[in-house]
């Protein structure tokens, strides 16, 4: 192990009581089957933990075996993942179950290539199934961890950088311990809730805290050095809430690129003016009586901002571009994103 990461080795000794001591209660942690850990983990991704626990609990409970998941059809798995956003995630998902049934006979494989080699799942998600289900030594390293080992170790390399990465992944694998799993999710504990981002680390509680170069140093506010993130992309819209006596219109997007294959509102690209927004609707073939109100919404993406007007437009007639449908059967039936799902409750009281 390169020196600088030497203080790692106190990791082994100090986490573990900590842990047993000090550990979340979560619903994926009451047992350590491959398919719950493995959701768990991909839920998580990009999601906080309080929003992923209902939406465990009702995957589970419609998807319960990893042959279930394989079966579902693609409407209905989008729909279970409605608003955790992400959806090729949910997609990949499916796709891993069918090769585990297919290539594995139903069983999901126990070493960690065989389990990185499945769709969706990279290196962090693989270590941290093989060592919590299977006690592999293979650590799990995404945020969390490296800030931790960044400043434990006080060490000012960019985080960011795939070698950086590398590094501290090789040294967390020569200190691990037999109990690798629970050492795994011992080092995500410390970082979910402990060593926390923006100059906001709870460093009297922690277990390694007496120890740690860069609170010893002064530098806990530098660590970890990422880099410079890019401004989002901003992007205008306006977006038609367009009903029919009880039904609204809806489309389905394409099934390429950003949120591919879910429904959408019927938009088009910049804000438009209430003369622009009636003659827009007039081209699609529709007979809008009245706009009754235009609404301000945003969302944000990874890399993009989506800045909202939504207009609602009462209709005397539909057309055939659309999808006409109860507001029920929206949320019932429809996959609608997270973005076009705030607008639901400015439709008001529709007409019967």
């Amino acid at each position: 192990m390169d020196d600088i990461f030497a203080p790692l080795a106190l990791l082994p000794h100090a986490l573990p009581r900590w842990f047993q001591e000090n550990q979340r209660q979560l619903p994926w942690r009451q047992d350590r089957e491959p398919y719950h850990v493995w959701l768990s983990e991909i839920m998580l991704q990009q999601t906080r933990v309080e929003a992923v626990k209902g939406y465990y609990a009702r995957f589970l409970q419609a998807l319960p075996t990893i042959q279930a998941l394989s079966e579902v059809p693609e409407p209905q798995l989008l729909k279970l993942w409605e608003g955790l956003g992400y959806y090729t995630r949910a997609r990949n998902l499916k796709k891993a179950a069918v090769v585990i049934m297919t290539e594995h006979h139903g069983v999901f494989p126990q070493d960690y290539a065989a389990i990185r080699a499945l769709p969706g799942i990279g290196d962090y998600t693989a270590g941290a199934i093989s060592s919590i289900c299977f006690e592999e030594k293979t650590p799990a390293v995404d945020g969390n961890v490296l800030r931790v080992a960044a400043r434990l170790c006080d060490y000012h390399g960019c985080t960011d950088d795939p070698k950086v990465k590398k590094a501290i992944t090789s040294a967390l694998a020569e200190i691990y311990p037999p109990e690798a799993g629970n050492f795994t999710q011992a080092l995500m504990e410390l970082g979910a809730t402990v060593c926390l981002p923006n100059g906001a680390p709870r460093c009297e509680v922690c277990p390694v805290g007496p120890h740690c170069l860069a609170r010893k140093n002064g530098t806990i506010d530098d660590l970890p050095v990422r880099k410079p993130k890019k401004p989002r992309r901003q992007e205008d819209m306006t977006v038609f809430l367009l009903s029919c006596g009880s039904r609204v219109a809806l489309r389905k997007r394409p099934d390429t690129g950003l949120l591919a294959g879910l429904y959408e509102f019927p938009h088009l690209p910049g804000i438009l003016s209430a003369e622009e927004t009636i003659k827009a609707a007039e081209d699609w073939g529709l007979s809008p009586d009245y706009l009754e109100k235009l609404v301000t919404r945003n969302h944000i993406f990874t890399h993009i901002q989506w800045n909202m007007t939504g207009a609602r437009l009462h209709c005397e007639t539909t057309n055939s571009e659309f999808i006409w449908v109860s507001r029920e059967a929206v949320g019932r039936d429809y996959a609608l994103p997270t973005a076009f799902r705030q607008f639901l409750p400015d439709f008001g009281e529709l007409k019967p």
